[in-house]
């Protein structure tokens, strides 16, 4: 576990400050966007306890990219038979496992799947048991397979070449050279940005907080964004940076009990709103928020409207959506016809597969300003960068 904590110019530990990633310091012009929360007017340093001072939005020059997904009529599924290999926490775990069920559910509904088949991890278990998971679907006929979450890249790699017949698709991890693995990726940290300047407009303390799961590159996208979109909105706001678990050791998505000590101690060293990337524990970033009178920012699915996690929704003022279910679903489609081709390279935020949530009216007086900041990432206005 690691913590990083500063004011702005700090690197902590080896950190560089995120806010260099940023290529549109200067943008042309500027718009002063009402309904604000905060003193917009930029400049001067933060004062302890008290709201940051945030910077002007984007100007709104013109419309953003236009998505790059192409809305077809749903294609007829009907003899597809779908596997799925749960990452830990499987159904329930009100985030990642459970966006992938909605867009399996969508394509059900919409396109008449055959069959499917949900196998679940086990928190600790060995790299073979992932191997023996994906196996047993393919043997039994489940076709495609698709592994969530990128903790499955090794297996996918041994087990798709042993069925060429089968389909796979593979989570959050690139495979490149195997032909009948198809990569499910996201650009998580330009989400994350937006949910980065909701935090700093939001926070009564000028001070915020991140908590990640497990320290490896794919969650450290989702820090890198939120450090960059905080930065940009308030140069001077502080960020607090823990991960639950070193690499390797993927229980730190499903611990709330540590989620919520580790959300305690940012709480009580400032902060007042922390945004996970934790899973699971997430649930303990939540208690630890509703114990404090704190703010806290969900990930993957709407979690405000998530039935596990109901009574915490008074403190969720905001999701990063990460659209798996959107993947999914385009991915089946594109298996259905024929012509996987279709799925994008990256699934980014100009497509609206990363979001930020407004469900419960929490962030409507922001989300002007962080619907400038989204047209002006996906206009290329603002590159965000993926590490921290």
């Amino acid at each position: 576990m690691r913590r990083t904590a500063g004011p702005a110019g700090e690197s902590g530990r080896g950190w560089r400050r995120p806010g260099a990633a940023l290529t549109a310091v200067a943008l042309a012009g500027v718009l002063a966007l009402s309904g604000c929360a905060k003193d917009a007017r930029g400049g001067g340093g933060a004062v302890e306890g008290q709201p940051c001072r945030t910077e002007q939005a984007p100007a709104v020059t013109g419309p953003a990219t236009t998505s790059k997904r192409a809305d077809a009529p749903a294609p007829d599924a009907s003899r597809l038979r779908v596997g799925l290999a749960f990452d830990i926490g499987g159904r329930g775990d009100a985030s990642f496992n459970d966006a992938t069920v909605a867009g399996l559910e969508r394509a059900k509904s919409e396109m008449g799947l055959a069959e499917t088949k949900e196998l679940d991890a086990a928190a600790g278990e060995p790299e073979d048991a992932k191997q023996t998971r994906l196996r047993q679907l393919a043997r039994e006929g489940f076709n495609p397979v698709i592994a969530v979450g990128y903790a499955y890249a090794d297996s996918v790699k041994v087990v798709a070449p042993e069925f060429p017949g089968t389909k796979f698709a593979l989570i959050d991890e690139e495979i490149d050279g195997v032909p009948n693995v198809t990569s499910l990726v996201f650009a998580e940290e330009q989400g994350s940005f937006l949910v980065g300047v909701i935090a700093a407009h939001k926070s009564r303390t000028c001070s915020i907080g991140f908590v990640g799961g497990v320290e490896t590159p794919l969650i450290q996208k989702f820090q890198a964004g939120f450090e960059q979109g905080a930065k940009a909105a308030a140069p001077d706001v502080r960020i607090q940076t823990d991960y639950l678990t070193p690499a390797g050791d993927f229980s730190g998505f499903q611990d709330p009990n540590k989620g919520s000590e580790v959300t305690r101690g940012q709480l009580d060293a400032g902060a007042d709103v922390v945004y996970h990337a934790a899973g699971a524990s997430g649930k303990g970033v939540f208690a630890a928020a509703a114990g404090a009178d704190a703010m806290a920012i969900g990930v993957d699915s709407d979690q405000y409207a998530q039935p596990n996690v109901a009574q915490y929704k008074d403190v969720i003022i905001t999701s990063m959506l990460k659209r798996i279910d959107l993947a999914v679903f385009d991915y089946l489609a594109a298996v259905a016809r024929g012509d996987l081709s279709a799925v994008p390279p990256k699934f980014d935020l100009s497509m609206d597969a990363v979001t930020y949530s407004t469900s419960g009216g929490k962030v409507d007086d922001l989300t002007q300003v962080a619907d400038a900041y989204k047209a002006a990432i996906s206009r290329g206005d603002i590159q965000v960068s993926p590490t921290p």
